[in-house]
C-alpha cells in the first residue's frame, strides 16, 4: 500500500486554522474562523437584528475555552443583568453540548468549556430584556479541516465507513495446527492375502465411496467362494428332499421320522450357507463374482487418497494397509491449553481460526477438551472440528485459535485500524463536508478488528476505516508548516 500512494501525485490538501496572531495557543480575544461576518469592539462576529446587535467570540479564560456574549442596542452596550442567553453546540462527531451562561464582568461567559477540535456550528438564543426581543446568534468554526476532494479520496485510498454497535470478543490466542479428522480417516486393508492384479487409483485421487481402489487374486477368497457354491448346492438338494418328505409324510407314505430328518439336514445347509456368506462379507468380497480369486478394495467413504502403499503384482498381507483415506470436507485443529486457561477454554466455546498462509478465517466451536493434563507439557489437548467444503485447510498448516472467552455488546465501534495517534491522544478521522477532522477519542477494548469507543464519538458518524495514517501524515506536514 506504501509503495502504490508514492505514485500517487501530491495533494496540495489544505489544513484550515483560526487567525490566531500565536499559534501555539488561544489568544484572550480568539478569531473566528468563519469569514466575510462583521467584527465587533471585542474582535467577535456580529449578528444583527434590526436595533439589536449581538457579539459572539470564542475566548479563553484562564487557559480554558468559553464563549462570550455581549450585546448592544442602538449602539449603547446593553446591562449584563437584562440578558440571558442558553445555547447549543453541533459536533460532527454526532455530539450535541448545551450552554448556559453567568454574568462575568461586562458580557456573558458559558459555564461550560468548549473543548477541542473546535470544528462545530454553534447557536446562542439572547432574550433581551430591555426590548423584549429575542435574536438567534450563529458561530461556526472548521479548525483542523483536511480540505480533500472526491478525486483526492479515491487517489490515497482512503475508505470510510460508519461508526456503530457490535459486540466485542474477549479471546485467548492459542498456535495449533491443522491435522485429518480421525473420525474420517480410514486405512484400508486387503483383509485376504493375494497378489495385486490391478490399481486403478492414484496417490491424492479424489474417489466416491464405494469406488475400486484396487484388485487382488487371493487363494483363500478363491477357496471361500468355492465353498459358497458347494453350500448353495448342498442347500438347493435339502430343500428338494425336505420337501418330499414333508409330501410323504403328509400323505402317510413314509413314517414322520424321515420327515424330520430331512427337516434337519436342510436347516444345518442353511447354517453352512449363512456362514460362508459372513465371512464373505466380513472380508468385503461378493459371492457372485465371475472370478472366484478376484477381491475388489472399495472405497468406505468419500475422500482423498493420502498414502498408498500398493503396486501392481506384488504380493500383499491380510492386514497391510495399502490406502490410507480422508474425507477432508472436514478437518482437526489442535491445540495445547495451559492448566491456567482449563477454565475459560470449554467444549461449545466459539473460535476463529486464522493462518499466515493466507488471509481467510473461519468460524467453528472447541469440540473437545482433553481430561488429562500432559506431566511434561503441563497442557492438555484441545480440538476445533472445522468443515472445509473447498479443502482450503490443509493438514499440516499452523493456525492461531483466537477462543472467545466472553463476549459483550458496544454501542458505538469502529475499525481497529481507524484509529490514529496525535500527540499522545487517539484520534478518529471523520468526515465533514469537503474534508475530514481528526476527532478525539478514548478507546475501550480492542478485539481483533473492532475497537469500542467510550467517548468522542456517536453512532452513525462517517469515518475513515483505511488508510487513515496517509490523513495523519498530512495534518503532521500542515501543522509543522503552519508552526513555522
Amino acid at each position: 500500500m506504501i509503495l502504490a500512494l508514492l505514485a500517487v501525485p501530491p495533494l496540495f490538501i489544505n489544513v484550515s486554522y483560526a487567525a490566531d496572531e500565536d499559534h501555539g495557543a488561544h489568544s484572550e480575544a480568539e478569531a473566528s474562523h468563519v469569514e466575510n461576518h462583521e467584527k465587533g469592539a471585542n474582535g467577535g462576529e456580529i449578528t444583527q437584528a434590526e436595533e439589536i446587535s449581538v457579539e459572539l467570540l470564542l475566548a479563553e479564560d484562564r487557559g480554558e475555552p468559553r464563549l462570550r456574549i455581549w450585546v448592544s442596542s442602538l449602539g449603547a452596550a446593553v446591562p449584563v443583568d437584562s440578558i440571558t442567553a442558553r445555547g447549543q453546540i453541533s459536533r460532527p462527531n454526532g455530539e450535541v453540548q448545551d450552554l448556559n451562561f453567568l454574568a462575568a464582568g461586562g458580557y456573558l461567559q458559558s459555564k461550560q468549556v468548549i473543548e477541542e477540535p473546535h470544528y462545530f456550528s454553534l447557536s446562542v438564543e439572547v432574550n433581551v430584556g430591555v426590548s423584549g426581543k429575542t435574536v438567534v446568534a450563529h458561530l461556526q468554526r472548521q479548525e483542523g479541516k483536511i480540505e480533500l476532494s472526491e478525486e483526492q479520496v479515491i487517489a490515497t485510498g482512503l475508505a470510510i465507513d460508519t461508526a456503530g454497535p457490535a459486540t466485542l470478543e474477549n479471546t485467548l490466542k492459542f498456535p495449533g495446527e491443522i491435522s485429518f479428522n480421525e473420525d474420517r480417516t480410514a486405512h484400508v486393508v486387503p483383509r485376504l492375502a493375494g497378489i495385486v492384479e490391478s490399481v486403478p487409483a492414484t496417490l491424492g485421487e479424489q474417489v466416491k465411496a464405494g469406488q475400486v481402489l484396487a484388485t487382488i487374486s487371493s487363494a483363500t477368497l478363491a477357496d471361500m467362494r468355492s465353498e459358497l457354491l458347494a453350500a448353495q448346492k448342498r442347500n438347493t438338494l435339502a430343500r428338494t428332499v425336505h420337501n418330499r418328505e414333508r409330501k410323504l409324510w403328509q400323505e402317510k407314505v413314509s413314517a414322520e421320522q424321515d420327515y424330520l430328518q430331512a427337516r434337519s439336514a436342510l436347516s444345518e445347509s442353511e447354517i453352512a450357507l449363512q456362514n460362508i456368506k459372513q465371512k464373505l462379507q466380513t472380508v468385503g468380497a461378493s459371492g457372485d463374482s465371475p472370478s472366484l480369486s478376484r477381491l475388489e478394495l472399495r472405497a468406505p467413504f468419500d475422500g482423498v487418497i493420502i498414502e498408498k502403499h500398493i503396486t501392481l503384482g506384488e504380493s500383499v498381507q491380510g492386514d497391510t494397509s495399502v490406502f490410507t483415506l480422508s474425507d477432508l470436507r472436514t478437518v482437526w485443529v489442535n491445540f495445547q491449553i495451559a492448566a491456567k486457561d482449563l477454565e475459560s477454554v470449554q467444549i461449545d466455546k466459539k473460535v476463529e481460526v486464522s493462518s499466515a498462509a493466507f488471509a481467510s478465517t473461519v468460524r467453528g466451536t472447541v469440540s473437545y477438551v482433553g481430561a488429562l493434563v500432559g506431566q511434561r507439557t503441563r497442557t492438555a489437548t484441545a480440538r476445533v472440528t472445522l468443515d472445509n467444503p473447498d479443502m482450503a485447510w490443509r493438514p499440516g498448516i499452523f493456525v492461531t485459535v483466537d477462543v472467545v472467552v466472553n463476549e459483550r455488546g458496544s454501542a458505538v465501534t469502529v475499525e481497529a485500524d481507524a484509529i490514529q495517534t496525535i500527540e499522545g491522544q487517539p484520534v478518529v478521522f471523520i468526515a465533514v463536508p469537503g474534508g475530514f477532522v481528526a476527532q478525539p477519542v478514548k478507546v475501550g477494548a480492542i478485539n481483533n478488528d473492532r475497537a469500542q469507543i467510550t467517548s468522542g464519538l456517536s453512532a452513525g458518524v462517517k469515518y475513515v476505516s483505511e488508510n487513515s495514517f496517509v490523513l495523519k501524515s498530512e495534518l503532521g506536514k500542515a501543522t509543522a508548516e503552519h508552526s513555522h
